[in-house]
């Protein structure tokens, strides 16, 4: 497992924040794991929203108001450890994570992304633009993958995955519907996985103990 300790979440969103809110709300009476903070890099993101009706603190941190990555990665280190976090959670984060917080919270950073990766990943590929590849290269297949972050766009080993059927009269937008329900029930999933069991890491994988008994 990650830590003896209670997980406390910072949650890491760009958008309107339907993965924070699915965690906040999973974790809420949780004795063991809860999201204890929002970081945006956008001001007039909807996450912000969701988190002042949740009455969670949330903070907006861009690496455009500071002149240097260090910089940007002493603010976000500083606020971390000012709420106490010893886990991040990536809900539609649209920025790159700098090396420097990698580092610091190495396999402690989760990401959610809709396909199953290693397919329809990587730089540039997030949101609606998924879905329209998934149909655009006439899969039967799509779904929701949750990894561990890296210093690479959607390469850290997997944790979770299920898979999605895709019909013939789906859209990017019905398709998109029917993954993120997905991805509101194993990013959850996952993270308690990790917080209460052993694991291991093998190549793309994270493997996780079974206990016997």
């Amino acid at each position: 497992m990650i830590t003896s300790k209670p997980l406390n979440v910072a949650v890491f969103a760009s958008g309107g924040g339907s993965n924070f809110e699915a965690l906040a709300v999973k974790f809420k009476d949780s004795p063991s794991i809860g999201v204890s903070l929002c970081v945006s890099n956008r001001r007039t993101a909807g996450v912000l929203e969701r988190a002042e009706r949740l009455g969670i603190p949330a903070l907006v941190i861009s690496p455009s108001q500071f002149t240097s990555e260090k910089e940007y990665v002493d603010a976000l280190l500083s606020s971390l450890d000012e709420h106490g976090i010893n886990f991040i959670a990536l809900a539609g984060y649209l920025k790159m994570i700098p090396s420097g917080l990698i580092d610091r919270y190495r396999n402690r950073i989760t990401n959610i992304h809709p396909s199953l990766l290693p397919a329809f990943g990587g730089k540039g590929m997030y949101g609606r633009r998924v879905h329209a590849a998934v149909l655009d290269a006439g899969v039967q297949w799509t779904g929701a993958t949750v990894h561990l972050v890296d210093e690479e766009y959607d390469t850290g080993p997997i944790v979770l995955q299920e898979p999605v059927p895709v019909g013939g009269a789906d859209t990017p937008e019905k398709l998109a519907a029917r993954v993120l329900k997905v991805e509101h029930r194993i990013y959850p999933m996952a993270i308690e996985l990790l917080q209460s069991s052993d694991f291991e890491i093998k190549g793309r994988r994270v493997i996780i103990a079974e206990h016997s008994g």
